[in-house]
């Protein structure tokens, strides 16, 4: 009986370390898929990656009160390898006559405190609106929100972070009241440095 209890209790920690390294692994498999037709649906979306590899996951976001797709997906490979692999074929390509943006969400950040983090001001969201990527992990919403004000009515502004923690997940989003502002923003920022890192911006 004492046999079984500790193969229990072994059991029970594996299952405990995989849910806590899970943040850190989906960070490596994790892509952002942008600017794409609002007519893909999931299982497009899921199609157009399968062909590099196997899709774990493939969502299309929509909009909770129109219902109208937002133009921006997340979909999670199996391997950083098949990440890569889908980034270097579909990254730039037309899709419904759209060039849709394809580039890893976020990276993962080690040493990293994770004491509580502090609480953020609401976001506002828009349909106008840009997805930033490869952020520093230093970077916050308010760091954000005044680098992206130079070209515009910034709404609002926020992080990404993993729940719970204060960690960064490397990327973030930025609302306008424009679509002339959304233009600027992606004309000016896209590959500029913030933080030392040259950030990505795309019109999510």
């Amino acid at each position: 009986m004492a046999t079984t209890i500790s193969s229990l209790a072994a059991v029970k920690v594996l299952a405990s370390s995989a849910v806590m390294e899970a943040p850190e692994e989906l960070a490596t498999r994790k892509l952002y898929v942008g600017n794409i037709p609002r007519t893909v649906t999931n299982d497009e979306l899921s199609a157009m990656f399968a062909a590099h590899g196997t899709v774990v996951r493939a969502e299309v976001m929509y909009d909770k009160y129109s219902g109208r797709s937002r133009r921006f997906g997340f979909v999670t490979m199996s391997t950083a390898e098949e990440v890569a692999a889908a980034i270097e074929s579909l990254n730039d390509t037309e899709v419904g006559g759209r060039k849709i943006k394809v580039n890893v969400t976020e990276s993962f950040l080690p040493n990293i405190d994770t004491s509580a983090p502090e609480s953020e001001p609401s976001f506002v969201d828009s349909q106008y609106k840009v997805y930033v990527g490869n952020l520093a992990k230093k970077v916050t919403t308010e760091v954000l929100k005044n680098f992206f004000s130079e070209k515009g009515e910034v709404l609002s502004a926020t992080v990404s972070r993993i729940p719970g923690t204060p960690k960064s997940k490397g990327y973030g989003f930025v609302t306008f009241s424009s679509e002339e502002e959304v233009e600027a923003a992606v004309s000016t920022f896209n590959n500029a440095e913030l933080e030392g890192q040259t950030i990505r911006v795309n019109r999510a």
